[in-house]
């Protein structure tokens, strides 16, 4: 498996992923492939940090991180995370994320949040965020809203996260 930045011409297979992934997941709204198409339109998109797993020459996942604001700070939030539904339990979505830290730590970033399942986003380091100081913008069980340090001076944040409106969060 390769894991390689998203390129234009992944669009279309990006958005079919997407909309396989979260089609039978239990806390969707249907309409994640929308997201991603409309974060890629805003300043908030990274394009190293919209990644795609490839097996066999097709794309099977696809993580993207974008820019948030947590007071002063600009982080990182991790939405959404795809595996196709044939390809997941085999660490595909692991892997995306442990890739996407890896680059988001060079580009500097000190943290990542994500709004996800508190028995798999452990697995890759992520710990309730309010143990850093994060709070999210709505109402959520502390499990639900994660945070991983991806740099270890990364500084003190105190704060609520501030999504891109594409996100629809005020």
């Amino acid at each position: 498996m390769e894991i390689r930045q998203e390129r234009a011409d992944d669009y279309n297979s990006v958005f079919q992923v997407v909309t396989e992934a979260f089609s039978h997941a239990e806390h969707s709204d249907g309409n994640e492939q929308e997201l991603v198409k409309a974060l890629r339109a805003t300043s908030s998109f990274i394009p190293e940090l919209s990644l795609v797993a490839v097996e066999d020459g097709k794309i099977v996942g696809h993580i993207l991180f974008t820019k948030i604001t947590i007071g002063e700070y600009i982080e990182l939030a991790l939405a959404p995370l795809s595996v196709l539904p044939a390809y997941q339990r085999r660490a595909i979505g692991l892997a995306l994320i442990r890739e996407g830290h890896r680059i988001a730590k060079q580009l500097g970033y000190d943290y990542s949040v994500v709004l996800g399942s508190p028995t798999y986003y452990p697995r890759a380091g992520y710990l309730p965020a309010s143990l850093y100081g994060i709070e999210a913008p709505f109402e959520v069980q502390d499990e639900y809203f994660m945070a991983f340090k991806l740099q270890d001076d990364a500084p003190q944040v105190k704060g609520v996260v501030k999504y891109d409106s594409a996100f629809g969060i005020d």
